[in-house]
């Protein structure tokens, strides 16, 4: 009698769980720990309600030990290869800490498999390898979304808002967005980081890619996803003993037919940085930090606003929860996020490349690549 009790007990959790719509969490793989930010996802992947985390995919031994250790993880959980924890578990996503120079070979791999899959940002290290990951995506139907931490923030989603929705500054006309830190080395990054990070190839270029990635991404986004006209950008090598291969400061300019966009990427600055300015016809939005927005309008003083709360229905306050509302096909990739946007991102900082290399400012063809 006593285990029927239990047993009623089980499913009567079990449909009122059903009953009530609440969904069972995703099953979401790591893949890759040579990206610093991935020692935070585990920790908030682990807490999270949406997902359930079953295994760590990573081939370095070393890696696999530090974070075995770090984080009190059975050598179990962690798999050479993909399809290893595939023959082991379900997974039904996968949240990518490699080198971007790896993404392609990951995304198709995951293609393969009907993996879905978040990137750590930037999309990729090239034009070539985005429009790559674009047809693997779109052969095997998965759906690929890309990591930026500026895109969960509550003042810069407002700012959109302010823009886009309530048109309250008029048309844009000029974005600034600055993006950086004091650099890689000296803020303390892992070694296993900074070897790809400061690797022209794996990393695709130096400060340019690493910070310009944002605000070419934000800029793509406050944009609608129209591709620029032209770019022009200049790179400095300001610390050459520390990076050599690579550049440490950049500026790009991004043209429109009615607009501008500044983006200021630097492993330069005194403090760690997110900013971004939109200039419209009417006025401006400020966002100097993550949960502060300032805003002025014409005939007014500039003012603090207080940010909406964000109601608990809302998967765009954190990148786990959206990308299990992704794979669960409650909401389809949007903004910042989207592979869309980050393929004008790409061609942006490709051509900001170029530019660089020649001192000439590179047009854009009429029709994306």
């Amino acid at each position: 009698m006593k285990h029927f009790a239990v047993a009623c007990f089980i499913w009567l959790a079990i449909f009122q769980t059903h009953a009530e719509g609440v969904k069972p969490p995703v099953h979401l793989a790591i893949i890759g720990l040579a990206h610093d930010a991935v020692g935070d996802f585990i920790l908030r992947a682990r807490n999270h309600q949406e997902v359930q985390l079953v295994g760590i995919v990573e081939p370095n031994q070393e890696l696999v030990a530090r974070y075995a250790r770090l984080f009190n993880l059975n050598t179990n959980f962690f798999n050479a290869r993909l399809e290893d924890l595939l023959a082991k578990t379900n997974v039904q996503a996968a949240a990518v800490f490699s080198s971007t120079f790896d993404h392609r070979r990951i995304v198709e791999l995951c293609a393969a498999h009907n993996v879905q899959v978040m990137l750590e940002k930037p999309l990729a290290v090239n034009m070539e390898n985005a429009l790559a990951i674009e047809e693997a995506a779109k052969k095997s139907g998965i759906q690929v979304i890309v990591d930026y931490e500026t895109s969960w923030y509550a003042a810069n989603r407002t700012a959109y808002t302010i823009v886009h929705d309530r048109h309250a500054i008029g048309e844009p006309r000029k974005i600034v967005f600055s993006a950086g830190n004091k650099g890689p080395k000296e803020t303390g990054c892992s070694d296993a980081f900074i070897d790809w990070l400061t690797d022209p190839v794996l990393n695709g270029g130096g400060a340019l890619v690493d910070f310009g990635c944002y605000g070419a991404d934000s800029i793509t986004w406050f944009m609608d996803g129209q591709r620029p006209t032209s770019v022009f950008a200049m790179t400095q090598h300001i610390k050459p003993e520390i990076y050599p291969k690579v550049e440490d400061e950049a500026t790009i300019v991004v043209a429109y037919p009615q607009a501008q966009g500044i983006i200021q990427a630097s492993w330069n600055l005194p403090f760690d940085q997110r900013k971004m300015e939109v200039y419209g016809s009417g006025g401006y939005v400020v966002v100097p930090q993550m949960d502060l927005l300032r805003m002025r309008q014409a005939g007014t003083e500039e003012s603090e606003l207080n940010l909406p709360a964000r109601p608990g229905s809302d998967p765009s306050g954190d990148d786990i929860s959206y990308f299990a509302a992704v794979v669960r096909e409650d909401i389809q990739p949007s903004g910042p996020s989207s592979l869309k946007v980050n393929l004008v991102t790409t061609e942006i900082l490709d051509a900001a490349r170029k530019s660089a290399q020649s001192g000439m400012k590179i047009d854009l063809p009429q029709n994306p690549p």
